[in-house]
Formats: structure tokens, sequence, C-alpha cells
């Protein structure tokens, strides 16, 4: 079966992204890509800011990088490159 009739382009998920977007973040759990463990957003241990040129989130069992959050005047720039998945809950 050709599937090219049912992808789209990044932009159809415009809404879904805006959504998730706006929600608390730190109350997401999350699971570290290095180490397995599942814990809140909010409960992993931060570094860099506010004094630094950004935020780097890490895990709380191995230290691990889950999170490096940059901005600047025009632009953020988010990496969660250690992190397996992330769950929000609906409000």
């Amino acid at each position: 079966m050709d599937e090219s009739g049912l992808r789209l382009d990044g932009n159809a998920c415009a809404g879904l992204l805006r959504e998730i977007f706006t929600q608390d973040l730190t109350a997401a759990w999350a699971a570290c890509g290095s180490c397995g463990a599942v814990g809140q957003i909010g409960d992993q241990h931060l570094y860099g800011y506010p004094d630094g040129p950004g935020a780097v989130l890490r895990c709380s069992r191995c230290e691990s990088v889950l999170l490096v959050l940059t901005s600047t005047q025009r632009r953020y720039r988010l990496g969660a490159q250690g992190m397996a998945w992330i769950d929000l809950e609906v409000t």
C-alpha cells in the first residue's frame, strides 16, 4: 500500500503543538533516556538558570542531561535529547 497519500508535513500538527506548549511542563512526567528513571520535570536538577545563558535539566537519579533550553530576545531553543518520553496530562 502506498502511504504517501496519508503523509502530511509537520505544519499539520501546529494546533496540537500549541496546546502542548501552553501546559505547565514542570508537572509533566518524563523518562530519562539514560537510566530509565521516571519523574516529574519539576523534580529534576536545574543548572545554569537564571545566571547562565540557558537552563540545563539533569536527571535527579543519574545526572544525565535531560533537557537544554536557551533563549535570546528573538528565539528559544529546546533540546530534549536525554528524555525517552514526556507525558502531559490534558487540562
